[in-house]
């Protein structure tokens, strides 16, 4: 026969899982790190700094620019 389970009352309290900086840093590292690549792709892919030659990332990331407030023509 199984045993039963105590259910939690109300004076029980409930904390979060706390989860160790080593675990966090690596998955923060990597996306601030693809959020500041979009960030130059959406804010600075055309004139000098271009990394790629033509309009053709502007004109993918274009409707962005706009909603993100950067100015491009």
């Amino acid at each position: 026969m199984a045993q039963p389970v105590a259910q939690p009352t109300a004076t029980t309290p409930v904390l979060p899982a706390k989860l160790p900086l080593k675990v966090i840093a690596p998955w923060a590292a990597f996306f601030g790190i693809l959020m500041l690549v979009l960030l130059y792709f959406v804010g600075a892919e055309q004139g000098a700094t271009s990394v790629f030659s033509g309009a053709g990332v502007h004109e993918w990331v274009h409707d962005a620019r706009h909603l993100l407030g950067f100015p491009c023509h």
